[in-house]
């Protein structure tokens, strides 16, 4: 019977050992986990005061994984969220706080802030008043709640002066409102239709952006911004935030619909700017005509449309559509430069200089330092003095946008005619003069530098010009009969 009580009491002294030393290792287990935490709470306490916020909230991510329950943890890693302006992020912490210690006045305090700034006034105010309750003390708890009440009723007015479209004093009361709740989406969304109702969009869009943070998926704010912008004649902006829309909801119907429109009218712009910097002047009206197609209300595209039109007509000679065209963008806009210089340009393809000169000195009175307007008008001048003179355009009969193979075609023709040896008339000086002129201005025309140089006033083969002495400009080394006099033959081809 002893032997058997002293078995038993061996097992129960060995089992309290077991017990004792698995509890050694469970406090082992403890006290290294506390203090890996400890560890964690204080790198992030100086990367905090140090500002490395992001390296901060990693340790303190690590303190609350290892120990849930520790109610610091959450508030260190709030006041992170909280200067890193992640709100959102910080309020379920601070909630975490104040189930773990409810009588924690600090994190009451902090959590009514963001309730406060996040416009839910109701529920600030319950915890200003514990905090007050606590700590009477307490200055910025009390100054909080005296504040509340009349900010309630001026967004109460506010939301009443909006409905009967007092705009002005809705949005001076919103204003005022903001600056207390500045994460509160809904104040600035009734604020932007405010903006949006007295046309001032780019305010609208000010407001507008912050609500597609401070709403969860708010593809309804997205697509808002996306038309704003779009009705500013930002299409490439508005693509973008369309495309935010979209990622949300790839179904979105309005964000999918506006998304097609706004895509192929930046293409469209971008294609028409293309061909007119390739002087693809065909394919430029073709693209503006496909803009205007595309949208055709709001100015800034009709704009844009117009201004391609204009001057991809004037440069690429087609002088009548041009002047209807760039007539049609100034009255829209009647100190634009550019169309200004475009219509010159078409007047000077129809050979009215007068009133491509008038056009050029109004773009150079509306700004002097225009380059364009500035030596548009120097040849226009000039232009309108050789006009006096030789113009070899009218020689050969042919415009001002003739290819290459149009005026030697011309030059033929009259050569056949005019040449001295050919002439059938009685008079020969008049039929050498005329050959003399004929070939000038084939010798100009079909040369790509003294054309160029001709079509910006200067004519080539005068000597004037060129900085020779007088005397005719076959003199200058310029002789179509050779250096024989009549002895020239000229070959039909």
């Amino acid at each position: 019977m002893a032997s058997n009580s002293y078995i038993n009491l061996l097992k129960a002294i060995k089992s309290l050992v077991i017990l004792l030393l698995s509890l050694d290792i469970h406090f082992d287990v403890i006290s290294a986990s506390n203090a890996e935490v400890e560890q964690h709470l204080e790198l992030g306490k100086k990367l905090l005061s140090a500002g490395q916020l992001a390296d901060a909230l990693s340790h303190f991510h690590a303190a609350v994984e290892g120990d849930p329950d520790n109610y610091l943890t959450y508030f260190r890693r709030a006041t992170v969220y909280l200067a890193l302006g992640k709100s959102k992020s910080a309020l379920p912490d601070l909630d975490k706080v104040l189930e773990l210690k409810p009588d924690f006045t600090a994190a009451r305090a902090q959590r009514a802030n963001v309730l406060l700034k996040q416009g839910r006034l109701n529920e600030a105010k319950m915890d200003y008043e514990l905090v007050v309750k606590r700590d009477a003390d307490h200055a910025d708890a009390r100054e909080a709640l005296m504040t509340i009440e009349p900010l309630e009723n001026d967004i109460h007015i506010a939301k009443q002066l909006y409905e009967r479209r007092d705009y002005e004093g809705a949005i001076a009361l919103l204003t005022k409102a903001i600056e207390i709740c500045p994460w509160d989406p809904e104040l600035r969304e009734i604020r932007a239709e405010c903006y949006i109702a007295q046309g001032d969009l780019f305010k609208a869009v000010g407001d507008i952006r912050p609500t597609t943070k401070l709403r969860s998926d708010n593809t309804k704010g997205f697509n808002k911004l996306s038309l704003l912008h779009f009705k500013m004649g930002e299409a490439d902006e508005s693509l973008t935030q369309v495309k935010e829309c979209l990622k949300l909801d790839p179904d979105h119907k309005e964000c999918f619909s506006h998304y097609k429109k706004v895509k192929k009218l930046v293409k469209l712009m971008q294609e028409a700017q293309e061909a007119s910097s390739q002087e693809k002047w065909v394919d430029c009206t073709q693209k503006a005509s496909q803009i205007l197609k595309t949208e055709n209300t709001i100015h800034p595209y009709v704009h844009k449309a117009k201004s391609h039109t204009c001057h991809c007509e004037a440069m690429g000679g087609k002088s009548m559509e041009a002047l209807k065209s760039c007539n049609e963008l100034l009255d829209m806009d009647p100190e634009n430069i550019d169309a200004l210089c475009d219509r010159a340009e078409a007047y000077i393809h129809n050979e009215q200089y007068e009133e491509a000169k008038m056009d050029f000195q109004k773009a150079h009175n509306i700004d002097q330092q225009n380059r364009r307007a500035g030596e548009g008008l120097d040849r226009i001048q000039k232009l309108i003095k050789n006009s006096q003179k030789r113009d070899y355009y009218k020689i050969l009969g042919v415009k001002r946008n003739a290819k290459k193979k149009e005026i030697l075609k011309a030059y033929r023709k009259l050569a056949i005619i005019w040449h001295p040896d050919k002439y059938e008339g009685n008079d020969k000086e008049k039929a050498k003069k005329m050959f003399l002129d004929i070939a000038a201005a084939k010798e100009v025309l079909t040369d790509k530098e003294k054309r160029q140089k001709y079509d910006l006033g200067e004519d080539p083969l005068d000597p004037e010009q060129q900085g020779g002495g007088g005397g005719p400009f076959w003199q200058q080394g310029f002789n179509p009969f050779g250096s024989g006099g009549f002895q020239f033959k000229f070959h039909f081809n």
